[in-house]
């Protein structure tokens, strides 16, 4: 099994992502929450900052159609609602997991934790590849088979594997069979893209973001 950390950018148009852009300085927790045919019906915690301005700032908002506050004090507040925006669901969804409470969101910015076996953890990645959002990777850690992070030049990428998508392993393998991360280098961005058969600017992506798995497992892992 696989767990993980994820850091992503919310999309601007979410209720959640102008609440709190525009208080910064408080952290909103999600501590449960399931979709309910249109809406979504969660509970929620905001500490830190000035969390009533906070508070009254998510009762407004258009996308949420129905609010009970439960606790509320100058440091924390907690409340019952429903909004009509299912994104969070809807993106998990497509990875077959279901969200692992609290979701932490701080300034249009949401970390989440996932656990999943490699096939579900690819679908994520690739889930996450594919769309327009930008995301961090900040700590996984694998359990089970003992895994191991080292390179080989010939064999390609070994430890680790299962962290990538298929696509970035290939991507990965190709750049190390090719002497792509080689000092100096032994074939150009360009050289891999035709490799590939992709376009430079897809290949750059690709290996980007493959690069930030692997050096966010080794680097971060044992956290």
């Amino acid at each position: 099994m696989i767990r993980a950390r994820f850091r992503m950018t919310l999309p601007p148009d979410t209720w959640i992502s102008s609440v709190s852009r525009s208080h910064p300085d408080a952290t909103f927790r999600l501590l449960t929450g399931v979709p309910v045919e249109d809406r979504a019906m969660e509970l929620g915690e905001i500490v830190g900052g000035d969390c009533e301005s906070a508070a009254e700032a998510i009762r407004t908002h258009p996308a949420v159609v129905a609010y009970d506050s439960l606790y509320a004090d100058e440091e924390r507040t907690l409340a019952q609602y429903e909004s009509t925006d299912q994104g969070l669901y809807e993106f998990l969804g497509r990875s077959s997991l279901p969200p692992e409470f609290p979701v932490v969101v701080t300034d249009g910015r949401f970390e989440f934790d996932l656990t999943a076996t490699r096939e579900q953890f690819e679908a994520v990645g690739t889930a996450l590849d594919e769309s327009a959002f930008d995301y961090d990777l900040l700590s996984v850690v694998e359990t089970g088979d003992e895994t191991d992070s080292r390179t080989d030049r010939e064999g390609g990428l070994t430890g680790h594997g299962g962290l990538l998508t298929d696509r970035q392993r290939e991507c990965l393998d190709a750049a190390l069979r090719e002497g792509y991360f080689e000092v100096p280098r032994e074939c150009t961005l360009a050289d891999l893209a035709e490799t590939l058969e992709i376009d430079k600017s897809t290949a750059s992506e690709i290996l980007r973001r493959g690069e930030r798995r692997v050096l966010g497992a080794v680097l971060l892992g044992n956290d």
